[in-house]
C-alpha cells in the first residue's frame, strides 16, 4: 500500500558527492520519521541518519559533518546529500519511513528496495 522509491545512487570517486532521494507514495495519511540506512558487504544494516516530522535530525558518527538529511513534507520525500565520500561509505542505501495509512491509524515502518552507492577509484 505504501511504496518508497530511492534514486541517486551510483559510482563515485573518493571525495566525491552524491544526492539520494526517496519518495513515498500510496494510501498515506501521515509520514512521521524518515531515515536512511545502509548495509555494506558482510555487515549488518545500520542507521545513517533520520529526520523527524518537525525537522530535527540525527546522524551516525561515521557520517556526521559529511552527510545531510532533509525532507520535503509536501512531496513526502527525503533526501541524503553526501559529500567527501569515502570507500567505507560503499553500501546499499535504504530509505525508511514511519507511515500511517488512510485506512489504518497504526504507525508502521516501510522500506525501499535500496540503491547502490559505490565509492571507489
Amino acid at each position: 500500500q505504501v511504496q518508497l522509491v530511492e534514486s541517486g545512487g551510483g559510482l563515485v570517486q573518493p571525495g566525491g558527492s552524491l544526492r539520494l532521494s526517496c519518495a513515498a507514495s500510496g494510501s498515506i495519511d501521515s509520514v512521521y520519521t524518515m531515515a536512511w540506512h545502509r548495509q555494506a558487504p558482510g555487515k549488518e544494516r545500520e542507521v545513517v541518519a533520520f529526520i523527524l516530522s518537525g525537522g530535527s535530525t540525527n546522524y551516525a558518527d561515521s557520517v556526521k559533518g559529511r552527510f545531510t538529511i532533509s525532507r520535503d513534507n509536501a512531496k513526502n520525500t527525503v533526501y541524503l546529500q553526501m559529500i567527501s565520500l569515502k570507500p567505507e561509505d560503499t553500501a546499499v542505501y535504504y530509505c525508511n519511513a514511519v507511515v500511517s495509512l488512510t485506512t489504518d491509524w497504526r504507525q508502521r515502518n516501510y522500506w525501499g528496495k535500496g540503491t547502490q552507492v559505490t565509492v571507489s577509484s
